[in-house]
């Protein structure tokens, strides 16, 4: 089954695990791929890989469909965000747990930091994350960093978050009794988040971070080390929306890009936490 076919049907429920030749597999996990014969082209040229449970589904009829992301596949980053040419369907019976070794040898090498800018251009200054990310790609930053604007796109960071980052910094408009334009550096509880309790001082607007942080998390994402990189904003535009950044947090993007970097310097060197 292909991606589209399997996108129009209804009524999915999305399950934690999976029984795969009297093993139960859960998601996150490894298993190698072995295509029914007479199957799609496509998910033939897959045999004998392996790859990772991204989700487990069941359709209206009560059939099981693994969908899975193949660890060699260079658009592995672009199926982990539930885009579609890089996830591919299977029932159990196409699929074999793989052992404890296979599970750690096979796993893609850990990526060091994700840098999430998110926001609303038509919010006004809740454009401060995008205008920020259209800088830093303007940069260039070492290996293992990976820098994405995601707008408003919760879900989309969510299985991001489910790559296994050491470190995400998020770029934010973040509300406060601050001068607009001042900017800010925050490590939230992740304990606190999790546990659906509130995260004092972390509950920006809009796409909120602290629900998308959640949301990772009971999707089984492995949060690590969060940071928040908020500048104050002046405004958030009338009802009807506005375009464009104030004058004070046009200004501070600057100073954010030089601080962003400090921080993956920092972080890629064991130089946080400390002093911001």
């Amino acid at each position: 089954m292909n991606e589209w076919e399997w996108q129009i049907l209804e009524d999915k429920t999305t399950l934690d695990s999976v029984d795969i030749l009297g093993a139960v597999v859960r998601r996150g996990e490894r298993v190698r791929l072995h295509p029914r014969a007479g199957g799609d082209v496509l998910d033939l040229a897959l045999a004998g890989k392996i790859a990772m449970i991204e989700s487990i589904e069941q359709d209206y009829e009560g059939k099981l469909h693994v969908c899975v992301v193949v660890d060699d596949d260079p658009g592995r980053d672009i199926g982990m965000m539930r885009q579609p040419g890089h996830r591919f369907f299977f029932v159990p019976s196409e699929l074999e747990p793989v052992g404890p070794d296979e599970q750690k040898t096979s796993q893609p090498a850990l990526k060091k930091i994700l840098i999430a800018c998110i926001g609303n251009i038509f919010q006004g200054d809740d454009g401060f994350g995008v205008e920020v990310a259209a800088r830093l790609a303007q940069r260039t930053f070492p290996a293992g960093v990976r820098v994405t604007d995601f707008g408003i796109r919760g879900f989309d960071l969510a299985y991001a978050l489910m790559e296994g980052y050491e470190s995400t910094i998020l770029i934010d408009a973040y509300p406060g009794d601050a001068t607009p334009g001042t900017l800010s550096v925050v490590e939230p509880d992740l304990e606190s988040i999790t546990s659906g309790e509130a995260s004092p001082g972390l509950e920006p607007h809009a796409m909120n971070p602290v629900s998308v942080l959640r949301m990772a998390a009971g999707m089984g994402a492995k949060l690590q080390r969060i940071l928040l990189v908020g500048c104050v904003p002046a405004t958030l535009g009338p009802e009807e929306g506005q375009m464009g950044l104030s004058e004070p947090v046009a200004a501070a993007v600057h100073e954010a890009v030089g601080l962003v970097e400090g921080l993956v310097s920092r972080i890629l060197t064991g130089g946080w936490p400390g002093t911001v």
